[in-house]
């Protein structure tokens, strides 16, 4: 709109030109120039953003195309989305993953005071590996570790966080009634030898080993939790 109100502007002038009606180059220019001048051709100059929103629209819209040469459109337009995929991707691993490679690993549970990852089994390879020695304090701490280990993994005795091995055996005597006296002559070994420093021997770790034997041998009662 502002170019045709321009060129009428020049047509008047031309008309209003003394003879000779038709200007020469220069004279043709210079009003040119001075038409061009007008504040309302600045106003109608697309901006820089202008420009690089139309190029950004022109390269998406000819991914898009599918009339470029040999039928390509689509493929780029494919082509394009997978890249887009893909950095999405990469992005989602590199720096969301790492939150939760970074979250602290879940710790090993509590058992009478220390936290205790190995299995009943894995305890009593242990126990059995420490008597051979003549280890017989860390034997004895081991296979009473086994022996609650082992109600926990069956869901038969239920030992919280700071529970006492006395306290287990009385939970553990509810699930197996007829070895309770037993359950208690293990604690009292395994409370001698781990808290009051008492020196442990072959005798006592058999006692204690007998009792896991007949408890893992046992069908319990009940589940029973262990008061904290």
């Amino acid at each position: 709109m502002v170019l045709n109100a321009g060129m009428l502007r020049v047509s008047a002038r031309l008309a209003d030109a003394v003879p000779p009606l038709t200007p020469d180059g220069d004279e043709a220019r210079r009003w040119a120039e001075d038409e061009l001048a007008d504040p309302a051709y600045d106003i109608a100059e697309p901006t820089p953003i202008d420009r690089i929103a139309r190029a950004v629209g022109d390269f998406i819209a000819s991914l898009l195309n599918p009339d470029l040469t040999g039928g390509l459109g689509t493929t780029f337009a494919l082509v394009a989305a997978v890249i887009v995929v893909i950095v999405i991707v990469a992005a989602f691993l590199v720096w969301g993953m790492p939150r939760v490679s970074r979250r602290a690993a879940p710790r090993a549970p509590m058992l009478f005071g220390e936290r205790e990852q190995r299995s009943a089994a894995q305890l009593r390879a242990a126990a059995e590996e420490r008597a051979r020695a003549s280890d017989w304090d860390a034997a004895i701490v081991l296979r009473f570790r086994a022996l609650a280990r082992g109600c926990l993994e069956r869901g038969v005795v239920d030992p919280p966080p700071g529970a006492t091995v006395h306290a287990f055996a009385r939970a553990a005597a509810k699930a197996f009634p007829s070895l309770a006296d037993r359950l208690e002559d293990a604690a009292t070994a395994f409370d001698d030898v781990r808290y009051l420093r008492r020196p442990g021997t072959g005798d006592l770790y058999r006692l204690v080993a007998s009792v896991d034997d007949a408890v893992t041998a046992a069908r319990p009662a009940l589940r029973e939790e262990v008061p904290a």
